[in-house]
């Protein structure tokens, strides 16, 4: 009903029936128009795809992957799988260049057309790179790596900016065969340290220094500072960001210089399905992280596909993914899947508030975005603002809107698209992981006209299959349920590994739930059978028999007009076995009123979900602990809540550790307030 509240159900949606042949095989095709799936699928619509996608997996992937990819050599078989033991092979036989289906095949038909716009820090000074200008690039800094010994298989580790030059050293990888393993250019020298040494790095590549939100930040100095315990690292190559020089030991390489004497021609290197394309690190619930290995031809197709028909992309677009290259969002959404597409991709180097609230909608105005990919975070940190930081910017050029990295709260989802999208974009909550590849469930592709519900992620890409399994492994049935979000078929995005430990890999995702994929998140499938994500299964508390997602407290606590944010976790009850605990941050302007504003969200929760729902303990707080992507570290909150803060674990991916000792201080407040009642 809400969806018709909104306007959605009028939503125009994706046109799955296409036209036109893909570039694929052909490196001079001239054809400008969207390509069909394939023209084996031509003419279908999305329900016979998908259908067809999850019924004969072989006949619909194969057929794309054909037209879809340039192959120096044809795959001879689709698929080689099994979920049980974690084998995951797809299109083998084939051999291809990533780099290639990337860059070459534009510039053979387009070279002019613009790659990447880099939106840097200051607004206004703006650099746009042809796919003619990025092949260079790629090619001279693919050359550079080989002069100095970077081989084909080897670990390269890239902590860098968002910037056209970080893009070129992802292609320069791909081009010569070497991995790339992405840490995020704010992670410390310790993070970053761990994630050389897992990854048995040899060379990092990094910049002078960072530009951000009106700061400068030294990134040579982390390295160096990591270096120092990573014996393995034999160069570092140091890219020039600003003019400022930065001190150059023995073991590093001044990029841009030996760069300029290389030549802009770099033969590709012919590599097969399977082998590793990059490696990622996301943190684990032990909080070792995991470096995630993606590989070359079903990564790539995946990605592609995903970044045309669920954002509803065509040839022309301006597609704007905020995302830093640090995170798989990055990966699929900035740098390959609108690569593959010949798109053209905004680089955001800047922060949603710099130097204003309206950064975002004045760079859609400027740089005519059509799509815009964010994330629920920075929504609700914008939503706190005068609607006129949005309203004062034209936002015609926007097509679709979309969030990703966490459930989207109705708020967020309200404002993002009514305010932002003036009701008439489509909005998709996209879920997926580090470990998918690319989007999994999303509300596009679907029939045209069909409806989007609000803060739902709702309908399953083509070749993914979910199930909801219950606590004794068993698949539930029928609509209006609820249970752990699994995939029953394997899917040419999914990663393949667990660098260096395949069977954390298949005791964390294979075990669980076997012969199922397992995604840590639970859903719960309406009675249209669509989906919603309920949160991470750690997240879901049990209160007296009930079973209830943290999220959906969380979502009733964003209501209420004082709260920008909020984190739910479980704690044991003697009596009702678990009850929640939120952790609350408040308006400035209400922080005089505290007890006031407790007593509402109290009300506010009994009257939304139950009275049963309603935390026995608010904390309120200035912030909350968030990773870089902005995920809210809620291990951290559980282990304050629970008086246990001797073992913290693993905060170097925090944002700001010390908002850690901020909020163990509020808490001994809090319990020595309650002691005295």
């Amino acid at each position: 009903e809400q969806s018709r509240a909104t306007g959605c159900g009028n939503l125009s949606t994706l046109h799955v029936v296409l036209i036109s042949r893909c570039h694929a095989g052909s490196l001079s095709s001239s054809s400008a128009a969207q390509p069909d799936l394939s023209s084996h699928l031509a003419g279908k619509t999305y329900s016979d795809l998908y259908e067809l996608s999850v019924k004969d997996p072989e006949t619909f992937w194969g057929s794309i992957a054909k037209e879809r990819l340039a192959w120096t050599k044809p795959f001879d078989q689709v698929t080689d799988c099994d979920l049980s033991s974690g084998k995951i092979n797809w299109f083998l036989g084939g051999q291809l260049n990533v780099s290639v289906n990337c860059l070459d095949v534009h510039v053979a038909k387009d070279p002019d057309r613009v790659a990447l716009i880099w939106e840097k820090d200051e607004p206004g000074t703006e650099e746009r790179i042809t796919y003619r200008e990025l092949l260079e690039m790629t090619c001279r800094l693919a050359n550079t790596l080989k002069s100095y010994g970077v081989q084909r298989g080897e670990r390269v580790a890239i902590y860098m900016p968002v910037s056209p030059m970080a893009v070129a050293a992802m292609m320069a990888c791909a081009r010569i065969g070497a991995v790339h393993n992405v840490v995020f250019a704010g992670f410390s020298s310790e993070a970053l340290a761990g994630r050389i040494q897992d990854a048995q790095c040899k060379f990092v590549i990094t910049c002078n220094q960072g530009v951000r939100g009106g700061r400068i930040f030294d990134l040579k100095s982390t390295v160096d500072k990591a270096v120092k315990s990573c014996p393995s690292i034999q160069h570092v190559f140091v890219a020039k960001r600003t003019n400022n020089s930065v001190p150059m030991g023995k073991l590093d390489i001044s990029l841009d210089e030996v760069m300029a004497g290389q030549s802009s021609v770099c033969a590709p290197e012919p590599m097969d399905s399977e082998e590793m394309l990059f490696m990622l690190y996301t943190s684990g619930s032990t909080g070792k992280p995991k470096g995630i290995v993606h590989t070359q031809a079903g990564y790539l197709l995946y990605a592609s596909l995903t970044h045309q028909y669920v954002f509803d992309y065509t040839p022309g677009d301006v597609f704007g993914c905020v995302a830093d290259i640090g995170w798989i969002t990055g990966h699929s959404y900035v740098v390959y899947g609108p690569l593959c597409n010949g798109a053209t991709s905004v680089l955001f180097e800047s922060t949603p508030v710099y130097p204003h609230p309206g950064r975002y909608w004045e760079t859609v105005q400027r740089l005519r975005i059509n799509q815009f990919y964010g994330a629920p975070t920075a929504i609700r940190l914008l939503l706190k603002h005068e609607e006129n930081w949005v309203k004062k910017y034209d936002r015609s050029s926007l097509k679709t809107l979309a969030s990703v990295g966490e459930p989207i709260n109705q708020e967020a989802w309200e404002w993002f698209y009514n305010v932002v999208g003036d009701g008439r974009c489509p909005l998709v909550d996209t879920w997926w992981q580090t470990e998918t590849g690319g989007v999994c469930i999303a509300p596009l592709p679907a029939e045209p006209g069909a409806e989007i519900r609000p803060a739902m992620a709702m309908r399953p890409f083509f070749g993914i299959q979910p199930a909801l399994l219950g606590e004794k492994g068993q698949i539930i049935t029928g609509n209006d349920v609820s249970g752990a979000l699994c995939i029953s078929k394997p899917w040419p995005g999914m990663a393949r590994t667990i660098f260096g430990d395949h069977q954390r890999f298949v005791d964390a995702y294979f075990k669980p739930y076997q012969g199922q994929y397992f995604s840590g998140d639970g859903a719960y499938r309406t009675e249209d059978g669509y989906y919603q994500i309920t949160g991470r299964m750690d997240d879901v508390i049990n209160i007296s028999g009930h079973r209830l997602g943290t999220a959906e407290i969380e979502d009733a606590l964003d209501n209420h007009p004082d709260v920008p944010e909020s984190a739910v976790i479980g704690i044991p009850h003697e009596i009702k076995g678990e009850v929640p605990f939120a952790f609350v941050v408040l308006k400035e302007s209400a922080s005089e009123n505290q007890r006031a504003v407790v007593e509402e969200l109290r009300h506010l929760v009994a009257t939304k979900i139950a009275k049963y729902a309603v935390p026995d303990h608010f904390l309120v707080v200035k912030r909350l602990p968030k990773t870089r992507s902005g995920k809210i570290m809620r291990r951290i909150l559980r282990k304050v809540a629970m008086q246990d803060t001797s073992n913290l674990g693993d905060v170097s991916t925090l944002d700001d550790p010390s908002v850690v000792s901020e909020i163990i201080e509020a808490h001994k407040q809090y319990r020595s307030h309650a002691a005295k009642k």
